[in-house]
């Protein structure tokens, strides 16, 4: 699941955002990331009007899918997915092996002003009853594997660790945190980070999962305790940018002893062009073109960039005019 090439910590002057640095707590079987989202995070978000509930929530999905997709150990992408009957009603994140990030989210109709009683990303309120899906991708040639399970919890932190218990059984502890911090430039900027660390009690071949495998006292101790001090993470510390990933890893578990493995980094990116949004247009029927067409053309943004896409009809009215 991990790069696991041992490195004694990063360059000096080393970036403290837009990375994933995956860790191991002492000689247990207690393997975690830490992701720490700048300007990524910051680019999803300001391209989008959403309320601050909304943004917060949407912040920490582009968290947790960056800090589980650098665990790819192939060409793909990961698809975090939740769906519910509240005033929002999709949130969507992927991560794609060349660290490319992007994510949105969906609204039901006038519900702006609902959302933004939220207190916070509250899943419970946001979404309220529905599921969470997680895609692995890896390309054309090959089978997606996907798990759903109900969202199961008041935080997305709480129904990411249902996830893992229902779908994969692996024991898991997760904190997530998004915020405008100040930057540098005397600016507000939003900035994410997140925390995780799972009980993986073996490598390579087939392994037992769950906690029946959490025979060993010493096993079981160790676990507790790297999930309880996880738990006293703070949020201001997932997002000062002055603290090092190192450093919050450091104060967490510098008793059991940690050490950190090659870092993982994260872009935004989206992967929608004009040939690809022609392509969708191609297969709609003439009437269904017709019902879009709106003074000669038609218009598309894109849900994740907001990147606007204008298609001009030529003189005939039958033909998209060419760039």
């Amino acid at each position: 699941m991990f790069d696991d090439t041992p490195i004694p910590g990063r360059p000096e002057g080393g970036p403290t955002e837009d990375i994933v640095l995956p860790f191991q707590v002492g000689d247990a079987a207690v393997r975690g990331r830490i992701v720490r989202l700048g300007p990524a995070v910051d680019e999803i978000l300001s391209r989008h009007d959403f309320p601050d509930p909304l943004s917060q929530l949407l912040g920490q999905a582009a968290a947790l899918v960056t800090m589980l997709g650098t665990a790819l150990k192939f060409d793909g992408k990961l698809i975090f997915q939740a769906q519910g009957d509240g005033p929002v009603s999709m949130i969507v994140a992927d991560y794609t092996a060349d660290g490319a990030l992007r994510a949105t989210a969906t609204m039901q109709d006038d519900a702006r002003e609902t959302v933004e009683k939220a207190q916070g990303a509250e899943l419970h309120y946001l979404l309220r009853k529905g599921h969470m899906v997680m895609t692995i991708d890896q390309g054309a040639d090959m089978e997606r594997y996907q798990g759903v399970t109900p969202l199961d919890g008041a935080t997305l932190s709480q129904a990411t660790v249902s996830y893992f218990a229902q779908s994969e059984q692996i024991p898991t502890a997760i904190e997530l945190a998004v915020g405008r911090v100040t930057g540098e430039d005397g600016e507000e900027h939003w900035r994410a980070g997140g925390i995780m660390v799972q009980f993986v009690p073996g490598e390579g071949g087939t392994r037992e999962r769950g906690e029946e495998v959490l025979m060993a006292e010493d096993d079981r101790e160790a676990w507790n305790r790297a999930a309880i001090l996880l738990e006293t993470v703070k949020a201001d510390e997932l997002l000062d940018p002055t603290i090092t990933p190192e450093q919050l890893l450091y104060r967490l578990y510098h008793e059991d002893g940690v050490r950190v493995f090659g870092a993982k980094d994260a872009h935004f990116g989206c992967t929608c062009s004009r040939g690809k949004v022609a392509g969708v247009l191609s297969q709609y029927t003439r009437d269904d073109i017709d019902d879009m067409v709106e003074d000669g053309a038609i218009d598309v943004t894109c849900d994740f960039c907001r990147e606007s896409y204008r298609f001009e009809l030529d003189e005939s009215g039958e033909r998209f005019k060419e760039d």
